[in-house]
């Protein structure tokens, strides 16, 4: 697969009266066609202003942000409202985002005039109509305003606004932690659906871990702004190798009854992120912290397409990693002994 967007050495810094406060600190991402990258973590990691760093809602400090291979870290007004419709964002809150005095037919309406896709009435109605139905809205809510509607309605009116100009990359900013749990198993099939219908490749921000594993190709886990693991999301939640992940991945409730379960409890102060000190910023909680800790951390592959940054990782994860690694070299003996078809 070739990567839609990527990222490198993403930064983007907030000034404040202490400091320069570093919401998302060199960050590097690949973003492949027609998948989803979950991005989870604590509120206050920097998910959300990471997405919206890279669909340029905010300027970022440092770093590259590439579309199909073109630099579009910096661009011009005009390239920048060309690249507004192949990179949408759907936002976390339903009702604040929609525009109180705006029907749903206002709502859909607006990006398709502003493009000037159509030229007559008729086409920009039939295809307010093809968006309703497509999200799943009852056509008889077409001159319904946001306060008339409930929160599942109201989100399938944000998806809609933001898959109305074809986009290729929709940033999903926690887009089912205000509705009901039984909504957001709806507007996660919808989201799982129209990916499938358009090719849709989406970032996925959550701190629900478990929404994470059900929607995610792969996953990232963030802390205080940086990266600490990414893998496919089969993978993380069969083997988490950070210590943060496995305290995040403690805390989902099971459903087996007589499962033990043992509880990550993590203590210690949070690092501040306004002007950080090099190192591991979850040094400060973690069980397993040694000086070698407080040093610069990257991230390394220990396993095929799992990047950990964690200086004492495989010494923590000696025998899960030595039992993978078993695995994967029998996967590819058995592979090779396989009997090759034969031509005619």
């Amino acid at each position: 697969m070739s990567a839609l967007v990527e990222i490198k050495g993403l930064s983007k810094f907030f000034k404040t009266k202490n400091g320069m406060l570093h919401a998302v600190d060199g960050v590097n991402m690949s973003f492949e066609k027609g998948t989803t990258m979950g991005v989870v973590g604590e509120s206050g990691c920097g998910k959300s202003t990471l997405g919206r760093t890279i669909i340029h809602l905010h300027e970022s400090t440092d770093g590259q942000i590439l579309y199909l291979g073109e630099d579009v870290t910096h661009i011009t007004p005009k390239r920048l409202r060309a690249l507004r419709e192949d990179m949408q964002i759907i936002f976390q809150d339903p009702y604040s985002s929609l525009d109180p005095r705006m029907t749903v037919e206002e709502t859909l309406k607006e990006p398709l005039v502003i493009s000037k896709r159509f030229k007559s009435s008729a086409d920009l109605d039939k295809e307010i109509i093809r968006l309703m139905d497509t999200v799943g809205l009852a056509r008889r809510m077409r001159m319904a305003y946001p306060h008339e509607m409930d929160g599942g309605r109201r989100q399938r009116v944000g998806i809609g606004r933001a898959v109305s100009l074809n986009p290729k990359f929709i940033v999903c900013d926690e887009p089912v932690s205000a509705l009901d749990v039984s909504i957001q198993a709806q507007v996660l099939n919808l989201l799982h659906q129209l990916q499938k219908e358009f090719g849709l490749t989406y970032m996925f921000v959550t701190h629900n871990m478990s929404v994470g594993r059900h929607i995610s190709d792969n996953i990232s886990v963030m802390y205080l702004g940086q990266l600490v693991e990414t893998s496919p999301s089969k993978h993380l939640f069969k083997a988490p190798l950070h210590p943060y992940t496995k305290a995040l991945l403690s805390a989902i409730p099971s459903t087996k009854l007589h499962a033990k379960k043992e509880r990550i409890i993590l203590k210690g102060e949070l690092t501040s992120p306004i002007n950080p000190r090099p190192g591991c910023r979850f040094a400060t909680r973690c069980l397993y912290a040694t000086e070698a800790c407080h040093q610069p951390q990257k991230l390394e592959e220990v396993l095929p397409d799992h990047f950990v940054a964690c200086c004492r990782c495989r010494e923590l994860n000696s025998a899960l990693l030595e039992r993978e690694s078993t695995k994967e070299q029998r996967g590819q003996e058995l592979t090779q002994a396989a009997p090759q078809p034969q031509g005619c």
